[in-house]
């Protein structure tokens, strides 16, 4: 069962990581926030970890480590999923634990009720694998993980030209750097042209959210928030009348059940009717979570819309890209090959997916 006293500390370590930042970043975040850490928790609550925290500084009890960090973002716990067998012991006499290859665990998926949606879990999990390391000249490229080939998927690679008069980075096709043009072309594309277009994007999104906030969120609904609020009414009734006719089977079988036992039925016609009731029960289970299922959809559609408002409402016109912007308002950017033309002028098609609604350029 969820601690509802504590799960804000788990959707706070995630929030944190959805925002770009990276196991370091979030444990000194979490150390300058003072939040608490889960060993300190339990002390404080059954008194277990007396030896660690008992006459510590009061700055233990929020000394958190990235391996503490690093776990929380990569437990399915918080998705609703168990994980079972992952260690094992050496042999019967010897009890030293060993962890398992992850091929051998046991994966039972929602055995109780998430903290984390499977999207973000899914969002961090990719930023964990694409994050680069630090470069010799201490910088960080910001792209890192979000440009993708448009032909094969690949993420595209950054480097820098540097023999030539005046230098300049750019990404290419990890695949086809990798593997030659028999699996795919270059997608060459310079790295300033990419930063000013995705900045125009951002800053166009951001003054939109600033001038009139109802016109952006119809258009983030695909310009027809009266039709999905149709939609979501129809479900709605639909889904009252699918609870009603429910209430009205069940008091059906109870009054036949109270007949049969009265004797005011044959036996017969008591097996008849209740399995009739019985299908239309299980019919109806199956209609009450479908209906259910589209209905929490179409809010989510709305409450995501609302979401990415607010983030780039946030950004109040940005100067300037950084990882962090990028990875709060962005889910990926797709390059394109570009048309030569014979004039020596090209053009070149780039997609910006943004997080929660899409594609809306």
């Amino acid at each position: 069962m969820i601690d509802e006293e504590t799960r804000w500390i788990v959707e706070k370590i995630y929030e944190l990581a959805l925002l770009g930042n990276g196991s370091a970043k979030v444990t000194k975040l979490l150390i300058a926030e003072k939040i608490p850490t889960p060993g300190y928790l339990n002390y404080k609550r059954y008194g277990t970890f007396a030896n660690i925290y008992a006459d510590a500084p009061e700055e233990k009890s929020w000394s958190w480590t990235i391996a503490q960090v690093k776990s929380i973002l990569r437990d399915e716990t918080y998705i609703g999923n168990s994980i079972h067998y992952r260690e094992t012991n050496v042999s019967f006499k010897n009890k030293h634990r060993v962890r398992k290859d992850k091929s051998e665990w046991l994966r039972i998926e929602g055995t109780h009720e998430p903290i984390i949606s499977q999207s973000d879990f899914d969002k961090v999990q990719g930023q964990i694998a694409s994050r680069r390391r630090e470069r010799k000249d201490s910088t960080t490229q910001i792209f890192t993980g979000l440009v993708k080939c448009a032909d094969c998927g690949w993420s595209l690679s950054f480097a820098t030209k540097k023999q030539c008069k005046t230098p300049y980075s750019y990404f290419k096709c990890s695949r086809y750097s990798s593997l030659g043009k028999a699996y795919c072309s270059g997608h060459f594309i310079r790295y300033d042209t990419l930063y000013a277009y995705v900045l125009s994007r951002l800053q166009f999104w951001s003054g939109q959210a600033h001038m009139d906030e109802e016109k952006l969120l119809k258009k983030l609904l695909n310009a027809s928030d009266r039709e999905t609020g149709v939609i979501r009414k129809k479900q709605e009734s639909n889904l009252k009348r699918a609870e009603k006719r429910k209430s009205e089977v069940d008091a059906l079988f109870t009054r036949l059940y109270e007949n049969w036992v009265a004797g005011r039925i044959t036996e017969y016609n008591f097996n008849m009717l209740s399995a009739k009731y019985q299908d239309e029960q299980a019919q109806l289970d199956e209609q009450f979570k479908g209906l259910k299922a589209k209905l929490n959809e179409t809010r989510q559609t709305v409450s995501d819309a609302e979401k990415w408002m607010s983030y780039v409402k946030e950004a109040a016109y940005p100067t300037e890209l950084t990882a962090s912007l990028l990875n709060t308002l962005i889910e990926k950017i797709v390059v394109h090959e570009a048309d030569r033309h014979e004039d020596s002028t090209a053009e070149q098609e780039i997609e910006i997916y943004y997080r929660f609604i899409g594609k809306i350029d």
